[in-house]
């Protein structure tokens, strides 16, 4: 089971730190088109039942709108992230699905064959916690063979330590650890520049966010200019790719 978080596409209330380059209306949507290529690129995986946790609680009808038939929808719950993030895993082992795992939707050009790494080494028994590092310090992606709600306590999940303090969390409890490759969240507008400078070629994932980008901001970027440079791949994670410490 793959959970992806999701906001409701409304102007001004996501993705507001592309504001400027973007206007609210532009911003939201971009963000739509983010929500578009995550569905259609996960909706490829092979037996991988997929569910979208949406917010606000009253945006289902919206929601059911934009999203494929076969996606399961419920909202996200708790005063937190951390705590959404937990009770929304705890509902996917509830469906007894195991593992079970949740990602964000601003990295619209994750490629499937990452999520697929993290099922198969859970549904392996590799590890019991699978991490995607982003380039902020956080992770785009988290899976999990059990639930663990307290891997999302008395986190600073606006803060640059969030993985490492996952990590810490983890071993302190004795738990495997496989983190995946590292990924780009597009959270403002340096980002969605990095973003554009990685080919994104039909019908590969993320294609259709870089198309509608480019048409949305005048002018676009240029490639090779201090702007224009495209960030490195996340190295702010440990070196080791799993850990069973």
């Amino acid at each position: 089971m793959l959970i992806i978080f999701a906001k409701e596409p409304v102007p001004g209330q996501v993705k507001t730190r592309l504001c400027p380059p973007l206007t609210p209306e532009a911003a939201a949507r971009l963000y739509q088109s983010f929500l578009a290529d995550t569905l259609e690129e996960m909706g490829r995986l092979p037996r991988l039942s997929l569910a979208l946790a949406y917010t606000p609680t009253g945006a289902r009808a919206s929601f059911r709108q934009l999203i494929p038939s076969g996606v399961r929808l419920f909202p996200q719950e708790g005063p937190d992230l951390g705590e959404r993030m937990a009770r929304a895993l705890a509902w996917g082992f509830a469906a007894d699905f195991s593992p079970v795992l949740l990602r964000g939707s601003d990295t619209p050009d994750l490629p499937g064959s990452v999520v697929q790494e993290a099922a198969a080494i859970l549904g392996a028994g590799q590890a019991q916690v699978a991490l995607g590092p982003s380039h902020d310090g956080g992770y785009y992606l988290v899976g999990l063979t059990a639930p663990h709600p307290e891997l999302f306590r008395g986190l600073a999940w606006s803060g640059a330590t969030v993985l490492q303090d996952t990590l810490k969390i983890a071993r302190g409890r004795s738990l495997s650890v496989h983190l995946l490759p590292g990924w780009w969240d597009i959270d403002d507008g340096r980002d969605l520049t990095a973003f554009l400078n990685r080919p994104h070629p039909a019908p590969g994932p993320g294609w259709r966010s870089d198309l509608l980008a480019r048409q949305l901001l005048v002018p676009p970027p240029e490639a090779g200019s201090e702007e224009g440079t495209g960030r490195e791949a996340p190295t702010n994670y440990p070196e080791e790719h799993s850990t069973n410490d």
